[in-house]
């Protein structure tokens, strides 16, 4: 993965996801902004929590020549709230309003992960 400008991870023992909070309005922004960010002094970097639900997705279907099998990408619903895009991991069809977490992955950054009940 190339090298962000922002951070995207904590650095706790348990990773979470980083976003940006609005000290005045707390309106969070994902992913977090840049510290040389116009708007950096305005926010405060924040972890989001790691479940939330599927709010809508898609399954791409890749040519035949590529090798790759199809795949999910949608949008999951975290606490906060803050909506975030990214791959659906763990089933080959997610349902709206099914829990993902939200996993570091060394391709993408992050992944969801689909959660047992």
């Amino acid at each position: 993965m190339p090298e962000l400008s922002y951070p995207l991870w904590s650095t706790a023992p348990e990773p979470a996801l980083l976003a940006s909070r609005d000290r005045a309005g707390g309106e969070l922004v994902f992913p977090a902004l840049p510290p040389s960010s116009p708007l950096a002094d305005r926010h405060e970097t924040v972890a989001v929590d790691a479940v939330g639900e599927v709010y809508s997705y898609t399954v791409i279907h890749p040519s035949a020549k590529s090798g790759e099998a199809p795949y999910a990408l949608g949008y999951v619903d975290l606490p906060g709230p803050v909506r975030i895009f990214g791959r659906l991991c763990g089933k080959a069809r997610p349902v709206i309003g099914e829990r993902y977490a939200v996993r570091p992955d060394e391709r993408f950054g992050y992944v969801f992960v689909a959660v047992e009940h």
